[in-house]
């Protein structure tokens, strides 16, 4: 069984948790033991480790994820009403590859129950597995970084954490829809990648756009199935992680809000956290990216696509040579804009589909403007 990869939490964590108070996290939580695995039906968001790095040469040593659940549980949850479990840890393989293979099994059993997998690494190839993970479930995915590089690599270059996202678009079978990397910043990428990312209708979203306007990143979370955070697009003075030292990136509130994002997207189905360096300092950071994915979840409002349309305003803007069909919720006020079927191409997607969007592409398209990632999903849909 592919649960029988996840090894129950070690007492001496297990006793620094039974000493919080009945009002912290860690008493809300139903954990993996040595006696006991926790009744699956009764999860909506599960926290697994991964303890493998070796896909990351910055990182030495075996990964320690005491401190981040020491600190996690020690926080005081929000009125959250969502059961959460700690299914313990999976262990290195005796290659990288076996890693994979038990993250992937575990993932997709629990993602096929309808639960999220907050999945905490070790080093961030194990995007990879993640993604591999979707192979069972027949959907196109939609990937979201939020890293300072794009990571391309070699094609014929083993997966590491620096080039794991070639690996990704190049093995078979191909169920990437879209990739958006939130946060890049451009002098760690070569012109050729940045270039790539607009040959392949991707998306890039640099730091400096994202700190100035936060909010424009929220369409991308709401469009996104798996969500990958790399620990280095945090700046070292806020994550406490100087191995490699960054003196640039997203500060400590701007990464709890992008988290924060997934979490209330109706749609991510799963979060990874990596390239941790097992910092006590960056542990506490941890801790509160991923109580904020839990406060986001917890407000999900569960539109589109699984509500009616009869609950949104319809908007038509004309353009000189086609329409645009933009949608608004009642209820939260969050734009939509519509991407058409083009019967007599190779589409990936099968009918009409909504990609989420912000109010400024509406109005943008109102001045003859047509939103750029309306273009790259319909380009992406016929190519």
């Amino acid at each position: 069984m592919e649960f029988d990869f996840l090894k129950p939490l070690d007492n001496e964590i297990l006793r620094s948790i039974k000493e919080f108070s009945s009002q912290q996290l860690g008493s809300k939580v139903v954990f993996h033991t040595a006696k006991d695995f926790p009744d699956l039906n009764k999860i909506k968001i599960a926290i697994i480790g991964v303890l493998e790095n070796r896909g990351d040469v910055n990182q030495t040593g075996e990964v320690d994820l005491s401190h981040i659940r020491k600190e996690l549980y020690g926080l005081f949850p929000g009125n959250w009403n969502a059961s959460i479990a700690d299914l313990g840890n999976i262990l290195a393989g005796n290659a990288a590859s076996d890693t994979y293979f038990a993250l992937k099994k575990v993932v997709s059993s629990l993602i096929k129950k309808k639960i999220i997998p907050v999945v905490i690494g070790g080093s961030q190839d194990l995007t990879y597995a993640l993604y591999r993970g979707y192979d069972d479930l027949e959907q196109m995915v939609n990937l979201v970084s939020i890293d300072n590089k794009f990571d391309f690599g070699k094609e014929d270059a083993d997966v590491s954490a620096s080039s794991y996202l070639t690996k990704i678009i190049i093995d078979e079978p191909n169920n990437l829809f879209n990739f958006s990397n939130v946060g890049f910043q451009t002098y760690y990428n070569s012109q050729e990648e940045i270039d790539l990312i607009d040959k392949l209708f991707f998306e890039g979203y640099r730091l400096g756009a994202i700190s100035n306007n936060i909010a424009i990143s929220e369409p991308v979370f709401r469009d996104a199935d798996v969500v990958s955070i790399d620990l280095t697009s945090v700046k070292s003075s806020d994550s406490g992680n100087n191995n490699p030292f960054t003196p640039n990136g997203f500060n400590g509130k701007e990464i709890c809000a992008l988290s924060r994002y997934a979490g209330i997207s109706d749609k991510v189905s799963l979060l990874g956290i990596f390239n941790h360096n097992n910092t006590k300092q960056e542990s506490v950071l941890v801790a509160q990216i991923i109580w904020y994915f839990i406060e986001g979840f917890h407000y999900r409002s569960n539109e589109y696509p699984f509500g009616s349309r009869e609950n949104y305003i319809k908007y038509i803007v004309p353009l000189e040579e086609e329409e645009l069909i933009f949608y608004k919720s009642n209820k939260t006020d969050r734009w939509w804009i519509e991407i058409p079927f083009v019967s007599n191409s190779n589409n990936k997607l099968k009918k009409n589909t909504l990609l989420p969007c912000s109010h400024e592409e509406y109005l943008a398209a109102c001045n003859q403007e047509i939103p750029e990632r309306w273009w790259k999903a319909q380009r992406k849909n016929i190519v």
